[in-house]
């Protein structure tokens, strides 16, 4: 029997992993794996304007709403699990402790591949804060001093997320994953969150442009793969291969 097979994605805000790979934990949830997600903050502070404005809104009102609509993307991906860890934003600041949950739930979940930020991202900290913390808690995960006994992590793959502004961060994709065949269950977790309706249109027009590079780097007018939809990530580590 094959080994199950988990991917752990790490979300700065509740919305984040929406937008940057929604795509890839739906399809991989299609692949058989079980995907992970963690919400280091609900973006309660920073990244919910459009509620905010609402008459007699409430710190506790924004996470629950943000909360919900979490959950409802994640339930419309097919997510195998989504956590909160409620650390606050703007800025997001996660103490030792802390980290350690982090860490107990890289080890618990054992991923194969892990997901986050972008690791330069001048617009909003936070970001780039949560990568910070993910490098560090994937190291944390393979010490075997850290809580003796347990079983330590191997060496996932972390793959960075295309940011807002990909020009601006220093990222620079080097894989591109096509998502056509999930793109319904995407657009609808884009759809639940209702809080910023604004980034809709961008991220469909994004995941469009990310195709034409797919389809361009298959092989282009010489015979690439149709695609219609994709995303783009960077590759942080090293990948291992026996051939080429």
């Amino acid at each position: 029997m094959n080994e199950k097979k988990t991917a752990l994605i790490i979300s700065a805000h509740s919305a984040d992993f929406v937008w940057r790979c929604g795509g890839a934990i739906a399809l991989h949830q299609k692949l058989g794996y079980e995907v992970t997600i963690a919400c280091l903050s609900y973006g309660e502070r920073g990244e919910s304007a459009k509620l905010w404005k609402q008459e007699n809104m409430t710190l506790e009102k924004v996470k629950t709403e943000r909360r919900k609509e979490a959950e409802a993307a994640a339930q419309a991906l097919n997510a195998h699990d989504i956590r909160f860890f409620d650390f606050g934003d703007y800025p997001l600041e996660i103490n030792t402790d802390g980290k350690y949950q982090i860490v107990d739930l890289i080890r618990d979940t054992q991923p194969n591949f892990m997901m986050s930020h972008s690791k330069w991202d001048p617009y909003n900290t936070d970001h780039m804060y949560a990568t910070e913390v993910a490098i560090q808690c994937r190291m944390i995960a393979q010490a075997w001093g850290h809580n003796p006994g347990e079983k330590v992590l191997s060496a996932p793959q972390l793959y960075l997320f295309e940011p807002h502004q990909s020009e601006q961060m220093d990222w620079k994709p080097d894989l591109f994953l096509d998502i056509s065949e999930v793109w319904d269950e995407k657009k609808a977790a884009i759809e639940c969150m209702q809080g910023q309706e604004h980034l809709w249109k961008f991220y469909e027009n994004l995941a469009e442009n990310r195709a034409n590079h797919f389809r361009r780097n298959s092989g282009g007018q010489a015979g690439g793969k149709n695609c219609r939809y994709a995303e783009g990530f960077q590759s942080l580590y090293p990948r291992c291969v026996e051939s080429l």
